[in-house]
């Protein structure tokens, strides 16, 4: 089963899909190179990157984390602030130190190819439209290993002709298997547990230090880490002024919007009721300012989408009156939950359903999540989370300048929003409801798959295309 921790993966910015993927798919490709003994007769490396990965992979610094990737680097654990100068160097000198011991020559406009009027690598048998494939050469010329990886989302890569692990051979070692909000439903009230126990039980089940003594509070200490990084995130988005980079001279405004905010707060006699949101934004773009910056933010499920989760969980800590630590692990765990629904049955990549498969799926999760934190039941989770879905359906992925930034931090403002509201609506009705969250995620799929391509995140529509003309 999809872990807690795989939605919730500790990165850099600005792309989960264009930036974490690859620089993960490039750092694997070198490291194979070093454990089969052929890192040392390598020396050139060609890297082709199709679909959306070309399309939009310069804005989205794909370019820069397949360098890093191929250098050494994973997303968890490189310095943010060393990545400029990594790339500068690589791009001075033109050699790059291969798994980050192997020096070989690497010139981009021949070693990394953007192959931009082709959806799918050539022979590939995966369809999705995030493929980069990389091929290991001797002095030669002759191909030493060829090995095609797709990003389908969220920081997650599938390789091209590997199986994927069966799915119910690996839920078969946890406790409360789910493969649906209906099954998550019915275990909640078969065994009288609340969707964060369930996901609990679940996690500790697959924790890599299972059966220590203190294994809950290994798991407690993790989610709390996740947390902790979120708000870290958002503070030094808040304190950060100045442009974003790429081109498109996108000034941050966070910084400015929370300065208003508490000018206004020490100033104003009577407490403006829908304060709260506002802050809700500040937080939202804090976090979406400093991911579109390249900085370290955690996919909630991905990157462009990083800004809705923390800004609900901050709403949740700051403007809950009995606000608690428990809260925060069952928003978590409660979210995680909704989240592996999507991953699973439907997408969590803007390049195959569109932005309704990322900051829809967040506000959904954000929604369900919420709703935990403020004690509501399963069945009123459920309808938070369809809620939050509804009214995403159909939303586009249109870059401006294949940027994470127009119109994507506004867009993680207004999920919040929406996140808060679904949460407000489910929680003053029953339980009952017309629309499952099932439907709406079977909605939300059939949807993206309908949508045309040039409406997921390859920058040739909406937006991206009359913004410029205009």
């Amino acid at each position: 089963m999809t872990s807690l921790f795989d939605l919730y993966k500790i990165g850099v910015g600005p792309s989960s899909s264009h930036t974490m993927g690859p620089m993960t798919a490039a750092f694997q490709f070198s490291r194979s190179l070093v454990e089969d003994a052929l890192l040392a007769r390598t020396s050139r490396v060609q890297v082709d990157l199709y679909g959306s990965l070309a399309l939009t992979g310069i804005g989205h610094a794909t370019d820069r984390a397949v360098l890093l990737g191929l250098s050494g680097f994973s997303p968890a654990q490189i310095d943010p602030a060393a990545i400029e100068t990594t790339v500068a160097e690589i791009r001075t000198q033109g050699w790059l130190s291969l798994a980050g011991t192997h020096s070989i020559p690497f010139s981009e406009p021949t070693d990394l190819l953007f192959h931009r009027n082709t959806m799918f690598p050539p022979g590939a048998v995966t369809r999705h439209p995030n493929g980069l494939r990389f091929t290991a050469m001797d002095e030669m010329g002759s191909v030493l290993r060829v090995r095609t990886w797709f990003s389908i989302g969220g920081g997650f890569i599938t390789e091209d002709g590997v199986d994927a692990v069966d799915l119910n051979a690996r839920r078969g070692a946890i406790p409360y298997p789910f493969h649906s909000a209906a099954e998550l439903l019915a275990l909640a009230h078969a065994h009288s547990l609340s969707i964060a126990e369930i996901m609990q039980a679940n996690e500790l089940s697959i924790l890599p230090e299972k059966g220590a003594d203190n294994e809950k509070t290994i798991l407690r200490e993790r989610i709390l880490n996740i947390w902790q990084t979120m708000q870290d995130c958002v503070a030094r988005g808040i304190a950060t002024e100045g442009i974003l980079p790429g081109g498109l001279n996108v000034r941050r405004r966070a910084h400015r919007l929370a300065e208003r905010l508490n000018e206004r707060k020490q100033h104003d006699l009577v407490a403006d009721p829908l304060a709260p949101l506002d802050w809700v934004t500040v937080y939202a773009m804090a976090c979406n300012e400093e991911n579109a910056a390249g900085g370290r933010v955690v996919t909630a499920p991905t990157n462009g989408a990083a800004g809705v989760v923390p800004a609900v969980g901050l709403y949740y800590s700051n403007f809950i009156p009995d606000a608690s630590e428990e809260g925060i692990l069952r928003y978590f765990l409660t979210s995680a939950a909704i989240g592996i629904l999507y991953k699973e049955n439907a997408s969590i990549s803007g390049a195959e359903v569109g932005c309704q498969g990322e900051v829809g799926v967040a506000c959904s999760m954000a929604a369900g999540g919420l709703a935990a934190a403020l004690g509501g039941t399963p069945g009123q989770i459920e309808h938070a989370a369809e809620i939050a879905m509804e009214h995403n359906l159909g939303m586009t992925c249109d870059p401006i300048g294949g940027l994470v930034q127009i119109p994507c931090i506004e867009r993680n403002a207004m999920g919040s929003v929406k996140a808060v509201h679904a949460t407000r609506i489910a929680m003053q009705e029953p339980e009952e409801h017309k629309v499952s969250l099932d439907q709406v995620i079977r909605t939300m799929y059939l949807t993206g798959l309908d949508m045309q391509s040039r409406y997921k995140e390859t920058s040739l529509a909406g937006l991206a295309l009359n913004i410029i003309e205009c």
